[in-house]
């Protein structure tokens, strides 16, 4: 039995504890301390401490996203080195993810409404990316990530100056996921066209916004 191959509804239902987690907002802790632990909390006023938990909110968000789109594809990958890279990134994500919902209690706030419906577009879109072929897979990947870490660039831009632990926070999540990019072109990623990259911004710039907010 342990031998067996795992079908696709085999490797569904593994994933269903992931899902219920990730939108329940409880997961396990991190697997690395918060790059915030230890820091000082900024002397931020009131408009301040609201703009810094919506760019939280947004981020969570896009976490959530990331889970989404590697469990999507994780799930119709073609090739198992394939899968495992998915799986690899998503762990790392999972750290993301926890460390902006931390910040969020930090900042008495909350993790965006939306995200249920943004899970949904985002897995879709990681399993369709998946069942096309592994080199386009790979590829969303890296054009992801180089929305993401657009975002990433300009918040960390937007931060109130004295709120050192939001700026750590975001500065680590760069790193990973730069990384993230470059091994998936590495790993044989096609590099996608700039009208498609374009359409990505486009429904990149829709999460930010509503999440922001909502």
């Amino acid at each position: 039995m342990s031998n067996r191959q795992l079908t696709l509804f085999d490797r569904l239902l593994g994933e269903a504890d992931t899902v219920l987690r990730t939108l329940g907002n409880n997961r396990q802790p991190s697997t690395r301390k918060s790059p915030a632990n230890g820091h000082r909390e900024g002397n931020l006023d009131t408009a301040q401490r609201d703009h810094v938990a919506g760019l939280m909110r947004v981020n969570h968000t896009g976490e959530v996203c990331a889970q989404a789109l590697y469990q999507g594809q994780a799930l119709t990958a073609k090739l198992p080195q394939v899968r495992e890279e998915m799986r690899e990134a998503a762990r790392e994500e999972e750290d993301h993810l926890a460390w902006c919902a931390e910040r969020l209690r930090e900042l008495n706030s909350r993790p965006s409404h939306l995200n249920p419906a943004w899970y949904g577009i985002s897995f879709l879109l990681g399993a369709t990316a998946g069942a096309i072929g592994d080199k386009w897979s790979l590829g969303f990947v890296a054009a992801t990530e180089e929305r993401v870490c657009r975002h990433l660039r300009e918040h960390l831009r937007d931060l109130p100056l004295d709120d050192r632990k939001s700026q750590l926070i975001l500065q680590q999540m760069l790193e990973d996921e730069e990384r993230h990019g470059e091994n998936a072109l590495a790993a044989g990623g096609a590099d996608f066209p700039a009208p498609v990259k374009e359409a990505m911004s486009l429904l990149s710039q829709l999460m930010t916004r509503s999440s922001y907010y909502i």
